[in-house]
């Protein structure tokens, strides 16, 4: 009963929109639950979306991390001149790229899930056989799916009691950090999305006898 009575807590306080009530909803075990109900629904969401628009489903996480990677090296390149030549320094121009480059990594974190580039042994499970394939490939998705989960909500709690603290990004005046942090659970939703979107294919390539364990590329398309 206890249980039910926090999830309901936990719905209640986002439907409220207090950073203080959703920060102290999360604090209880049923956030997990809740934290792997809203990143199945929503990786669900996120791929019918990219089965809707192509364009998004190319191009979503790569245009992020490239204007990400853009603003940083604007904001460094510009640091160097205005320091070295205009003896000035932007007080914020040290602490907006660390955060930057957080959405960069973790927005490509989550298409390289997609490209399978991370860690995916694709010379030891070749030579193994399809069931054998099959099963590593199910063994991916429940791990990225658990790892996703835990970011998910470790990442909101923190973006929670961020906003609740009003922290702001140091150097400025009114930018606040949960505008960065909540960047983190969004980006990992769109890691379920990708996730479930590797685990259709597997299984339709598992039906038709097509081959399973393909050649993993840096950068390549999906």
């Amino acid at each position: 009963m206890e249980f039910w009575l926090e999830f309901g807590a936990i719905f209640s306080a986002f439907a409220s929109q207090d950073s203080y009530e959703i920060r102290n909803a999360l604090k209880s075990d049923a956030a997990w639950v809740f934290g792997a109900i809203f990143a199945a629904i929503c990786g669900l969401i996120v791929l019918w979306v990219y089965k809707k628009v192509p364009l998004l489903d190319r191009h979503l996480e790569r245009t992020i991390m490239v204007w990400s990677y853009l603003a940083i090296a604007f904001i460094i390149f510009w640091g160097v001149i205005d320091r070295f030549i205009f003896s000035n320094q932007q007080p914020w121009s040290t602490t907006i790229p660390p955060l930057l480059f957080m959405i960069m990594a973790w927005f490509g974190a989550a298409f390289n899930v997609r490209l399978r580039t991370h860690l995916s042994f694709a010379e030891f499970r070749t030579v193994m056989p399809r069931t054998g394939q099959m099963a590593c490939l199910m063994l991916d998705a429940v791990l990225w799916f658990i790892f996703a989960v835990i970011v998910l909500v470790t990442t909101m709690r923190a973006t929670a009691l961020s906003a609740s603290n009003f922290q702001i990004v140091l150097g400025t005046d009114n930018i606040m950090q949960w505008w960065f942090l909540i960047t983190v659970p969004m980006s990992f939703v769109l890691m379920v999305a990708r996730v479930f979107e590797n685990l259709l294919e597997d299984v339709a390539n598992y039906r038709s006898g097509d081959p399973m364990i393909k050649q993993a590329v840096i950068g390549g398309d999906v």
